[in-house]
């Protein structure tokens, strides 16, 4: 089969090595200059790797160690931990309370009614209110959206306080999208864009001012750019209206380079919706960096991020007046002006997105983690639909 695939973003780049691997001829579109979409990873000056996007390994995200594992990439533990931030900001509660308040969450979820936002459910349940708060602030800040905006049923991950690893990609996450990239060979397009996919028996795509034949495609770009791509015919109304209702978050990431490595740390402000960390990298060598994340519209808004990292910047020395920053170096991180996502990361996809692109659409087949399920968001959910995409499409020959 002669397979065209949208996107070269971990979705894309997972479904090109499937389908690859089954003895398939795969062509690989992206707009950018570069590969990984969402993961980008950077030195700054003094040496300190950082994510421009995608972190976190988290806990039961095996897709992604599975992959790092082939390519012999090893992962960084960072020494602190994702689930374990302490609270600032004047709202009175612990580290200890909050972890209390998110095991009675997790009881709820048991019996929480489908369908409810973790904000009401958070409201309804007796919790002290400090530790309320800097849970709505953990959710706010992971998601990237209104806790309002969030399923209650999301609580048990963006929102668990627990002492579990959550590594990178030893030198950086975009390893991983570098090393599968690299097997795909001149089947990679950068700076090819795709514009129209023609669709009926066949599939015709036009990317980069050419256009080429294929038997199947594989669109994995994010739904709130999905509208670029001309689709002819257009797409039946029931994936048209599914891909329509993926909410995106909006989230911004800061980094300030340190004077001197410092221990890693995890501390959140909860009324400004953002967290820092410090962080180990090559074995236990810290590194000369203080990263920051920001999540939700408000939050972005509030530390007017679109004016340039100032506003930020000076909330963080008030923050971690613990550690000695050089805020010559400060780089901001954001997405929305990105023109091939404009968001961060999707909010709480409805299930019936995911099942949507579980079959094809005759020869095209979706990926993204916007479809990723329980693991979208993530990388982790990129990669298993992506690699679901490319099975789908083969099953659909075998067939």
């Amino acid at each position: 089969m002669r397979v065209a695939v949208a996107g070269a973003g971990l979705a894309g780049l997972a479904a090109a090595d499937e389908l690859a691997r089954s003895g398939h001829s795969v062509a690989v579109f992206e707009a950018r200059d570069r590969v990984g979409g969402r993961v980008w990873s950077r030195r700054l000056e003094n040496g300190a790797l950082v994510e421009m996007g995608a972190e976190y390994i988290l806990p039961g995200n095996s897709a992604v160690r599975e992959l790092a594992e082939r390519f012999g990439l090893g992962l960084w533990d960072k020494g602190m931990r994702y689930g374990r931030r302490e609270p600032r900001g004047g709202v009175g509660t612990t580290h200890e309370e909050v972890a209390a308040a998110a095991a009675t969450v997790e009881r709820a979820l048991q019996t929480a009614p489908p369908g409810l936002s973790a904000k009401k459910l958070l409201d309804e349940l007796d919790i002290p209110p400090g530790a309320r708060e800097a849970l709505i602030a953990r959710v706010e800040i992971s998601s990237a959206n209104s806790a309002g905006l969030v399923a209650a049923s999301d609580l048990g991950g963006i929102a668990h306080v627990d002492e579990e690893p959550a590594p990178s990609v030893a030198d950086g996450n975009q390893r991983l999208a570098l090393a599968l990239a690299a097997e795909l060979g001149d089947g990679l397009h950068l700076s090819s864009p795709v514009e129209r996919i023609a669709w009926s028996d066949g599939v015709s795509v036009r990317a980069g001012g050419a256009e080429l034949d294929v038997d199947a495609c594989v669109v994995a770009v994010p739904a709130s750019v999905l509208g670029r791509i001309r689709f002819e015919p257009a797409l039946p109304a029931g994936h048209a209206r599914a891909f329509a209702a993926v909410r995106y978050g909006h989230a911004a990431k800061l980094f300030v380079p340190l004077a001197a490595p410092a221990q890693p740390s995890a501390v959140m402000s909860v009324p400004e919706r953002y967290w820092t960390w410090t962080a180990r990298g090559d074995g236990q060598e810290a590194q000369p960096v203080l990263s920051c994340f920001a999540g939700s519209s408000e939050a972005l808004a509030a530390l007017k991020a679109d004016e340039g990292p100032e506003r930020w910047r000076r909330s963080v020395e008030r923050l971690r007046d613990d550690l000695d920053l050089e805020p010559g170096g400060t780089i901001l991180s954001t997405w929305s002006d990105d023109p091939w996502v404009e968001a961060a990361y999707s909010t709480s996809p409805p299930p019936e997105v995911a099942e949507l692109a579980a079959e094809p659409l005759g020869p095209l087949a979706f990926a993204g983690e916007h479809l990723g399920g329980a693991y979208s968001a993530l990388m982790e959910g990129a990669i298993r639909s992506g690699r679901r995409a490319a099975r789908a499409l083969t099953a659909r020959t075998v067939g």
